[in-house]
């Protein structure tokens, strides 16, 4: 079992949950994170640290899509360890529907 970041992560990108990850598990990209499914522990501490509650057990239905957006992205971008600057506009994105439109595939900066 992993942890899966989805769409509500997108634009948000608060990075809470990069800090208490303890296996540094985390990918950076441009405008969301992604959680490496092989790396993770299943732990369980980086969900409630989430403030847009963009990270949820893959136990949870119909996940399959953003499993593979996390494996695909994680093996993509660089990792992330330490909590960066979240966008200045975080808090105007949290709670918008349907942003799988604006997900970037860029990378992040990583640390």
């Amino acid at each position: 079992m992993t942890y899966v970041v989805v769409e509500n992560c997108i634009k948000c990108k608060f990075q809470d949950c990069v800090e208490v990850c303890p296996v540094d598990c985390f990918y950076e990209g441009e405008n969301m994170l992604v959680i490496h499914p092989d790396e993770c522990i299943d732990c369980g501490v980086c969900e409630p640290e989430c403030p847009a509650e963009a990270i949820l057990p893959d136990t949870e239905p119909d996940l399959g899509e953003w499993l593979k957006i996390n494996a695909q992205y994680a093996a993509e971008w660089p990792n992330i360890t330490r909590k960066g600057e979240e966008p200045e506009d975080s808090e105007d994105w949290k709670d918008k529907p349907d942003k799988k439109q604006y997900l970037s595939p860029n990378p992040g900066a990583g640390d």
